[in-house]
């Protein structure tokens, strides 16, 4: 068969046209939706507090301090807030900036290495990868903690490779500390050093002749600045006396939550080839797809003494080996090892994507996803599958309308492009983060943000009254607090023991009227009952009740330890 022709993309216009598809692709449904669970509503609920009550150094979740993540993206969401003055405005930026600067910096290093063609097609790859569209359409971590990443190893190939240039791999060293005061794993880029110390010793050509000298500390230097500046106050404050919270933040945060974290993870226990089986050849299509290919193409390079792609693959396999010796494990965790990948594969993609096989099989894929999205829409919607109706009573959504057509379109155009199957998958897949966001995000967002449950729980509620949560998600606070019946809202904890949190709303349930709870049914204990109060139906997963004084017990007194209570059931991992 004959070899499929591309189109010219070497120059500023195909650039243009790229930037615009990136913004299109990442930005589609923007503002149409409010934070949802787990982690996007405790993230812009702890921006909010931090932005309107100017706590920056100490982030608080509700009454509590928030330890479980360091501070630099929950800045991101306070800023991203005082910007915009609005949550549903603000909360998705620094994902969606924050993946716009990861294609840049991949545009910008492809571009030096091997020109602008190669560019464009290794920034489009990693722009339509399952994983990197996903992330940066979520208000999680990891998409900035990639843009930290990303530019850690940008400034580090700029001297290794490009250099020397100890501006850069000092710059690549700051990154690396902002993301370490992001999330702990900021550190990784560094890990690329090993490599490159193989390729020098082994004589790979493609290094950059570096002379011996004192500038080398310039690095390790810019790496720890931002991490001294951030946890030095934190450190001195815990020192001080009567600061017994804060010191119990240090160690959450400190120990807890990265030492301990990694090496005796409490949940997400997955087995050692999770990542390898589960995890890298779904969320990584379609650059797994070519894997065939690539993998023989790379071995001959290297074989040849190329060092590039043994420092990006070498990169690679040593942050898959780093997550994979942890016990606790998320697909997410590996985001930041995606962009070298594509670096690796993009000066393959102009020869790959000539080949009619390479078409064909990108093509099946893109047949794959429309057709299953159109045949479970369709059997979703015929009102016989058990996974739909299980869908809408325990998350009240049901997307099968949109999905349908989405399917029916994806269908119609991988027959349309039957001969360029990587341009069908780019359609199928455009489709549906575009269906997504501009029709999924409007027919699911009132039952995933909790702004159902809040309607239904202060529509009877006379005028300004407040409302207080036990045991509730951070989605409900957030959308109570911008309501705009109540005169306040707060919750009494997210790690307090229930019991703790009961106590502590019995009383200030006691304190004033037009005061209302809203807590599960099977959480009112000895001194609330359900008389005078009323259902608000289910919300994730569970069915919450409204209560005012009347369901207070005469002369009870809550004991805050009569029960061995967890904290609130929710996951604190991001």
């Amino acid at each position: 068969m004959a070899a499929v022709r591309l189109p010219p993309v070497g120059g500023r216009r195909a650039g243009i046209l790229l930037a615009l598809l990136a913004i299109g692709l990442l930005g589609v449904g923007f503002g149409l939706r409010d934070p949802w669970p787990a982690d996007e509503p405790r993230f812009a609920l702890i921006g909010q507090d931090m932005a309107e009550s100017g706590r920056w150094g100490l982030p608080h979740r509700g009454p509590e301090l928030y330890a479980e993540k360091p501070p630099v993206f929950l800045w991101a969401q306070a800023a991203a807030y005082l910007l915009t003055g609005h949550t549903r405005s603000a909360f998705l930026l620094p994902s969606l900036l924050a993946g716009l600067g990861v294609l840049a910096l991949v545009f910008d290093l492809l571009r030096r290495l091997h020109g602008r063609r190669v560019a464009w097609w290794g920034t489009a790859a990693l722009l339509f990868t399952l994983q990197f569209t996903l992330q940066a359409r979520t208000a999680q971590i990891d998409m900035l903690l990639t843009l930290f990443t990303t530019l850690g190893l940008y400034g580090l190939i700029r001297h290794l490779v490009l250099g020397p240039a100890f501006g850069w791999y000092a710059l690549g060293g700051l990154a690396c500390g902002l993301g370490v005061i992001t999330k702990g794993t900021g550190f990784l880029p560094w890990l690329l050093l090993l490599p490159w110390a193989l390729a020098k010793r082994r004589g790979m050509r493609g290094l950059s002749t570096i002379p011996r000298s004192g500038r080398w500390l310039w690095g390790p230097l810019a790496f720890l600045a931002p991490i001294l500046l951030w946890a030095l106050p934190i450190l001195w404050l815990a020192a001080q006396p009567g600061h017994e919270e804060i010191a119990a933040y240090r160690d959450d945060l400190l120990w807890r939550q990265t030492v301990v974290r990694y090496g005796n993870a409490w949940h997400h226990h997955a087995p050692f080839w999770y990542y390898l089986v589960e995890v890298v050849p779904v969320l990584w299509m379609p650059l797994t797809l070519l894997l065939p290919w690539a993998v023989p193409a790379w071995w001959r390079r290297i074989r040849r003494g190329q060092a590039l792609p043994l420092l990006l693959l070498g990169w690679v396999v040593l942050v898959l080996l780093f997550f994979s010796l942890s016990p606790g494990k998320r697909g997410v965790y590996i985001l930041p090892a995606l962009p070298a990948l594509a670096l690796a594969l993009a000066p393959l993609l102009p020869g790959l994507l000539r080949r009619p096989d390479v078409h064909a099989w990108l093509r099946w894929l893109a047949l794959g996803i429309a057709l299953l999205l159109l045949a479970g829409s369709l059997w979703a919607l015929s009102g016989r599958a058990g996974f739909a109706q299980r869908l809408l009573e325990q998350s009240g959504v049901a997307p099968w309308g949109w999905l349908a057509g989405v399917g029916a379109l994806g269908l119609m155009g991988s027959l349309w492009l039957w001969r360029r199957g990587a341009f069908a998958l780019a359609l199928v897949l455009g489709l549906l983060w575009s269906g997504y966001g501009l029709l999924g995000y409007p027919d699911m967002d009132a039952a995933r943000s909790g702004r159902a449950l809040i309607e239904r729980a202060t529509a009877p509620l006379p005028e300004r009254a407040e409302l207080g949560i036990v045991g509730g998600p951070e989605q409900f606070l957030l959308q109570a607090r911008q309501h705009p019946r109540l005169a306040g809202a707060r919750a009494f904890g997210y790690r307090t023991p229930l019991a703790r949190q009961r106590a502590d709303a019995v009383a200030w349930l006691r304190e004033a009227p037009n005061r209302w709870l809203l807590i599960q049914h099977t959480d009112l204990g000895a001194c609330l009952r359900a008389e005078g109060g009323f259902d608000a139906g289910w919300s994730n997963r569970r069915r919450w009740w409204v209560l005012d004084a009347r369901a207070l017990v005469p002369d009870c007194v809550p004991d805050p330890a009569d029960e061995e209570d967890s904290p609130l059931r929710i996951d604190d991992d991001a």
